[in-house]
């Protein structure tokens, strides 16, 4: 097993390069409009997984996924060739869901905005159901008994309890 950190830069590394390849030199007419997201590396460097994302039709994702597939073999030379590696990984091409993802988060947050705002125009010239006090306040019986005047008709100030005169 090499290092994760090694892995992690030909993966990036190799991203590049694939993504230099199909803008130049790959020249299928079937290729889309695609953009590599990621390549990941297994711990013994011997195979890459290429994430891309295609920017068009299903018919177009299809297509892309056959000229990536056919030129496989002709990218994997030029990893090699530019990475100098003992074993250059083999290289498998994966559609990235990433995006599909993202756009059915934002529709979902667009969605739950649109709730909220439906529910502020409803509760905007809302009255309560109940009382506009819903608290019970306590009846007014009269004295007590917790809290004594004094001799001279005052009541004892903070701090003083029942049973704790001046």
């Amino acid at each position: 097993m090499t290092d994760a950190a090694r892995a992690r830069k030909l993966a990036d590394r190799i991203a590049q390069i694939v993504a230099e390849m199909l803008e130049r030199r790959v020249k299928d007419p079937r290729l889309g409009f695609v953009t590599v997201t990621d390549a990941r590396l297994t711990g013994d460097l011997r195979e890459a997984t290429v994430y891309y994302t295609v920017y068009g039709s299903a018919e177009e994702q299809a297509g892309t996924a056959a000229a990536l597939k056919s030129a496989t073999g002709l990218i994997r030379s030029e990893v090699g060739r530019q990475t100098g590696l003992r074993h250059t990984p083999s290289l498998s091409f994966v559609q990235d869901t990433l995006p599909d993802g993202a756009r059915h988060m934002e529709e979902l947050v667009a969605r739950a905005r649109a709730a909220d705002e439906a529910l502020a125009q409803v509760r905007e010239g809302a009255e309560p159901a109940g009382d506009l006090d819903p608290y019970r306040a306590p009846a007014d019986a009269g004295d007590d008994g917790d809290w004594d005047e004094g001799e001279d008709g005052t009541t004892p100030g903070p701090g003083a309890g029942p049973g704790q005169g001046r």
